[in-house]
């Protein structure tokens, strides 16, 4: 039961979290585990994510994004497309969670997006104010937080497996 609360409350925001700072790292993170057996949902809606081309391809976006995210043109993201791409992902690693926790599914998009949309406004703000402050190339910051969205994703699904 406190296992069960405490993936509620803290796991499934934190991969929402996650997800506000790389959109496609979370869904990589639980389609890895589902794949390896980890992530109970084999029967259910969500059974896609335990096939190995659903493991490929949110892996090669999650790389992709790591690239492209260091690029110069890439837009902000807080602008519309990216956000609603973030809340969009967010909802969706928390319906998951939320399945494999045999838990409501609105309840994990709702609280998945949340936590999506805090991490891409704290993300936003926080990487921008550690380049200002520091002096920083914002690549080194962007690598840092590319390492913590992978390590917050691990943690998240870490207490939702048990």
């Amino acid at each position: 039961m406190a296992i069960a609360m405490l993936a509620w409350l803290v796991a499934i925001p934190l991969l929402g979290f996650a997800t506000g700072l790389r959109t496609m790292t979370p869904i990589a993170v639980v389609c890895w585990f589902a794949y390896l057996g980890y992530l109970p949902i084999h029967r259910g809606w969500a059974f896609w994510t335990a096939h190995v081309a659903a493991v490929i391809v949110f892996t090669v976006f999650a790389v992709g994004e790591y690239i492209g995210d260091k690029l110069p043109n890439t837009p902000n993201r807080t602008a519309a497309f990216p956000l609603i791409a973030r809340l969009s992902f967010g909802g969706l690693v928390g319906a998951i969670a939320a399945t494999a926790l045999k838990g409501s599914v609105i309840e994990g998009v709702i609280l998945g997006a949340l936590g999506a949309l805090f991490g891409t406004f704290a993300g936003y703000h926080l990487r921008r104010d550690l380049v200002t402050r520091t002096g920083w190339p914002d690549w080194v910051v962007a690598v840092s937080e590319d390492v913590f969205a992978v390590v917050l994703s691990v943690f998240a699904m870490g207490i939702v497996t048990g």
